[in-house]
């Protein structure tokens, strides 16, 4: 039993709630079980008198708030429409030189293979040449140019799809960890995606080996200089 040693005659040293903290009752378990709640019915029947009144009458155990927002508030209207695959622009067919836009690679020149179920594109650099490896872009994001590489030879297996680009959820670290540099370890690549790399960019380098400047033009990146007239720069 924690008790306070008086200081003088009815006075502790410590309070009642001090002395109530060193018992420590609050910590232990609680063994009394909570009574189960009754759930109240939504209407009680009351009998009314009176010659006009008689009977009986069903009234609410809530009774209705009296005050009522000013303004109504809109519910959203529930869409039926369902996201479908984008069209794909007429000026974007397979073999394709791309610009890209927006993102890590942006300002590079890749050559695009084929549009994905989620209607992404899947380009390529090819690596060797550019160091963009497959990559998921969407069409708003690039500048179709004339130029065309011959990938008739060239087959994307099934693999590569849009499960192939997601990414693997691993366990988070703490934030004190990061802090002290714990848990940064670098992942390898896989060897899986590195061997599907080099197979799809494979026919790709042939056929861009087979013209001559072709592979120049995809290494080198592409940007705009002061003076320049977008609206009027054909690609």
């Amino acid at each position: 039993m924690a008790r306070s040693t008086p200081i003088s005659r009815n006075v502790g040293r410590l309070s009642r709630s001090q002395v109530a903290a060193k018992r420590g009752l609050h910590k232990g378990k609680k063994t009394g079980a909570a009574a189960p709640k009754q759930e109240a019915p939504a209407h009680t029947e009351k009998t009314v008198g009176g010659k006009g009144n008689g009977g009986k009458r069903l009234i609410p155990t809530q009774k209705a708030s009296k005050y009522y927002p000013t303004e109504d508030v809109r519910k959203p209207k529930v869409s039926r429409k369902v996201a479908g695959k984008a069209a794909l622009r007429a000026s974007i067919t397979p073999g394709t030189v791309l610009i890209l836009l927006a993102g890590r690679f942006a300002g590079r020149r890749v050559v695009f293979l084929k549009q994905l179920d989620s209607g992404l594109l899947l380009v390529t650099g090819p690596f060797k040449l550019n160091g963009v490896p497959l990559r998921r872009v969407s069409q708003a994001y690039v500048i179709a140019t004339s130029t065309k590489v011959d990938i008739a030879g060239a087959k994307v297996p099934e693999t590569v799809n849009d499960a192939y680009f997601a990414k693997s959820k691993s366990g988070k670290n703490s934030k004190e960890g990061e802090f002290f540099g714990e848990g940064k370890e670098k992942k390898e690549f896989p060897a899986e995606k590195k061997s599907e790399q080099k197979n799809v960019d494979a026919p790709v380098l042939e056929a861009v080996k087979k013209v001559d400047n072709l592979a120049k033009y995809l290494k080198a990146s592409w940007g705009l200089s002061n003076g320049d007239r977008f609206h009027e720069l054909k690609f």
